[in-house]
């Protein structure tokens, strides 16, 4: 089964707009591997973080799945680092080159100008 995810990925990425479009969600993957390497890490399972911080643990599996619309708050999030024994650090990282993606006319470039 391994070598048919390989082989898949590898016809996916030969189309060109689909490694574009798997590039868009590197930041989201490299949170969903955060906070899953720090559960691992801390021993427990969904179940278990999830009575820790007051929720259930079909909540804790959306939180870790990354698929779906909602977005965890921050408050959210500093719980779930909390209940693993660890601290929540958000940063803003500034880009090598200037994204062209956003419209000239939305408000955060009239902003920053």
């Amino acid at each position: 089964m391994r070598r048919g995810l390989k082989a898949f990925k590898a016809r996916a990425f030969a189309r060109p707009e689909v490694r574009v479009e798997y590039d868009k969600l590197a930041d989201e993957f490299a949170y969903l591997d955060e906070i899953l390497k720090a559960r691992v890490e801390s021993g427990l399972t969904q179940a278990q973080v999830a009575k820790r911080i007051g929720t259930t643990q079909s909540a804790v599996a959306r939180l870790e799945s990354g698929c779906g619309t909602h977005s965890p708050t921050v408050a959210t999030l500093r719980r779930y680092a909390s209940a693993l024994g660890y601290r929540l650090e958000v940063r803003l990282v500034k880009e090598q080159r200037p994204r062209t993606w956003l419209p000239e006319s939305t408000p955060i470039r009239e902003q920053v100008r």
